[in-house]
């Protein structure tokens, strides 16, 4: 309970530092940002997969952990700030696929952050630790966050 106490204080206050500099972003680079880094957490998701899921690349528990350090690094990043008045449609050259929802379902946004997040931390913790089949379980619950926001709040 306490440790839920303290990650959502941490995320609190990230989130409220990173409004601050994110006030000075247009909508239309806070798009390009949180696509930037979707993207790379993505890529990552990718080495895991194909390292502890397909086997088609040989496990490397170093790469492994390197890519749920980089996933659980933006998962508190504090991207939420990158959701900022005007980003709720595309804007000039950088398209969205968020739904509108996401802008006025703050409860139900909060509840599928958090279990991203919790769920990327734990993905790093069990790589460091080195254990494949643990790392293929740990990265399972992460695609299913991921898959519980992009169910609720990503148009196809």
């Amino acid at each position: 309970m306490i440790n839920k106490l303290i990650a959502c204080t941490a995320g609190l206050l990230l989130a409220g530092t990173a409004s601050l500099a994110v006030a000075q972003v247009s909508p239309e680079d806070q798009i390009e940002f949180r696509k930037a880094g979707y993207s790379f957490m993505s890529w990552n998701m990718g080495k895991i997969k194909a390292q502890v899921v397909e086997g088609s690349v040989a496990y490397d528990p170093k790469q492994v952990a390197a890519a749920a350090n980089a996933i659980a690094a933006i998962a508190n990043s504090g991207m939420g700030a990158l959701y900022g008045p005007g980003t709720e449609k595309s804007v000039g050259k950088e398209k969205t696929r968020v739904k509108p929802e996401f802008f006025t379902q703050k409860e139900e946004v909060a509840k599928v952050a958090i279990a991203f997040n919790q769920a990327a931390n734990n993905l790093a913790k069990v790589a460091a630790e080195g254990d494949k089949a643990a790392v293929a379980q740990a990265f399972g619950e992460v695609g299913k966050s991921c898959k519980g926001c992009h169910d609720q709040f990503r148009m196809d």
